[in-house]
């Protein structure tokens, strides 16, 4: 079965659904989309068989949320999932897709975090559920009747369940779901197990197979930086220091963030202009004019507004945001190394994005290597090289035609020649740090990431069992401790709210913080140890983003 080409349009979905797919710069649907939606949207029970990064998410998302009844306050659809990195990658992608869709609601269930709030949210009428089996079954023997309501149930990456041991899960899970709901199974392979299950448990099922070619893109180097999501900016400003381009476009996924990044680039002096889907035609000509001509030198864009993009001046691409699948990726680095010149591409990487850089490895056939932040020396060495090239080409006659104001100057203001031309360098450096202290506190924190090479090989994610966040704490710096709240990334804290409430309510010095870890359920801040109980009884009462800071010395042992 396939749909006509048409976008995603042609597929009569709901118009509230269109619109949030608009708004993600996606026109046309993916081959899974195309021949599974159409299935799913009638009710038929289904197996896909298909690679991560195929678009399957929103395959099975946009129908299941055409069929959803907002009105109706009880779970209606249950997405499973074999790990917490990609049950919290499903919830979100149904979130952004139900964004104009008022009273629909998404909760994600997984081990390492409170069982009390999943279970509430649940009752409290979540229509889409996405769960690990582990811990739903753990919520299915406090409540039975939890999803006595689902009509829709997908089982996504069902071969990755079976290897990480969740058969049994499964089949309690069957049991307590109503024996007339629709089921749709995706899963890379095919294996007897699957096949057993689909006997079992689905209803004369359609199927649907697609095959991923392999992409290349030889002639581009590629690399990536972990990097947190609050930290994109200041990650940015960094690598645009040591980064010797001509022009440059910015990928990021919303419109609002085109904006926000191209006014930050501006405010350091860049010539940066942003490129979305509301921007007029005659306004889009003149920035890409304007890019080829030499008078810009960075767009920020979304997907939508760069289809067509071809300017030969581009050395550069900058994926700020991942991209949603890995066709995207090749389209979006394509825009540079073209005709045989060199071409870089570089991707920013959050931590719960590893699985997708993963599929974009798996697809394109290459490795993307993992690069650090420039460090404190390397932005220094740029500046100062940027500083040298700007004022060589003045020092040739710049004696005959400006030495005898020089010696006026020095006269007049009293002071030697090398005081005066330290003066006109500030001037010229509108005050740029321009020492290895000064730079060094305008490093963003990241990830503590080792080289990839250094890191143990995983066959995939962990699965949500037993997972309750043990990574070792990164050593303590002199004369710091380190400190713990239990307000975590899923209290909706960033680091940037942590650091501006211990600012405001502290009273110290940006300096005087050290690194800051945002985990899922509690986050470590390191704090001046001279005056740190004073420090924590000043803060008692500080609350961040509605709830209660208390912040505790943590304890290592």
């Amino acid at each position: 079965m396939t749909q006509e080409t048409g976008g995603f349009a042609a597929f009569n979905l709901n118009p509230n659904i269109l619109a949030a797919v608009a708004a993600t710069g996606y026109e046309e649907p993916s081959a899974i989309q195309q021949q599974s939606i159409p299935i799913i949207m009638a009710g038929k029970d289904m197996i896909g068989q298909a690679q991560t990064g195929t678009g399957k998410t929103a395959a099975f998302a946009l129908p299941i949320l055409h069929c959803i009844d907002p009105a109706k306050r009880e779970p209606q659809a249950l997405i499973l999932a074999p790990t917490r990195e990609l049950a919290l990658q499903v919830a979100t992608a149904f979130e952004t897709y139900a964004k104009q869709m008022p009273g629909v609601t998404v909760v994600a269930v997984y081990g390492g975090a409170p069982m009390g709030p999943q279970l509430k949210a649940i009752r409290n009428g979540a229509q889409i559920v996405v769960a690990t089996p582990g811990r739903l079954c753990d919520h299915l023997r406090r409540d039975e009747k939890v999803l006595s309501t689902v009509n829709h149930l997908v089982l996504d990456e069902a071969d990755e369940m079976l290897k990480l041991g969740f058969m049994d899960d499964l089949e309690v899970i069957f049991k307590a779901l109503p024996a007339t709901r629709q089921t749709v199974l995706f899963s890379a392979t095919l294996p007897q197990s699957i096949r057993a299950i689909a006997e079992r448990h689905l209803r004369d099922p359609e199927h649907v197979k697609i095959q991923t070619k392999t992409q290349t893109v030889t002639a581009i180097e590629q690399a990536h930086l972990l990097v947190h999501a609050d930290q994109k900016t200041s990650a940015v400003l960094s690598l645009l220091e040591v980064e010797d381009f001509d022009a440059l476009i910015m990928f990021v996924r919303t419109k609002q963030a085109t904006l926000d990044l191209a006014s930050a680039l501006e405010a350091k002096g860049y010539k940066a202009a942003a490129l979305n889907g509301d921007i007029a035609q005659n306004q889009r000509e003149r920035v890409i004019d304007s890019l080829k001509d030499g008078r810009l030198d960075i767009v920020v864009a979304t997907d939508v507004a760069a289809r067509g993009l071809d300017v030969p001046r581009i050395t550069h691409v900058f994926n700020v945001d991942m991209p949603y699948d890995p066709e995207s990726y090749v389209h979006r680095i394509g825009r540079t190394g073209r005709a045989g010149r060199e071409g870089r591409a570089l991707l920013l990487v959050t931590p719960r994005e590893r699985r997708m850089l993963q599929v974009i490895e798996r697809v394109t056939g290459q490795k993307v290597a993992e690069v650090r932040l420039p460090d404190a020396q390397a932005v220094l060495d740029a500046r100062i090289k940027k500083l040298t090239n700007s004022l060589a080409p003045l020092v040739a006659d710049a004696e005959s035609t400006h030495g005898d104001l020089l010696d006026r100057l020095t006269a007049d203001i009293g002071c030697t020649p090398r005081a005066l031309a330290a003066a006109l360098l500030r001037k010229a450096t509108n005050g740029q740090a321009l020492t290895l202290a000064a730079i060094e506190k305008e490093r963003p924190l990241v990830p503590n990431s080792a080289p990839r090479g250094d890191r143990p090989e995983r066959s995939g994610d962990r699965p949500d069992r037993g997972d309750r966040e043990r990574r070792a704490p990164v050593p303590l710096a002199e004369g710091r401790a380190r400190c713990r709240t239990a307000l975590g990334a899923r209290d909706g804290i960033a680091a940037k709210n942590l650091l501006g409430a211990i600012l405001n309510e502290g009273g110290l010095a940006r300096e005087a913080i050290g690194r800051i870890q945002v985990r899922d359920s509690f986050s470590l801040v390191e704090l001046p140890e001279d005056g740190l109980e004073k420090l924590l009884t000043k803060l008692k009462d500080t609350r961040v983003a509605g709830k209660q800071l208390k912040l505790r010395r943590y304890r290592e042992d």
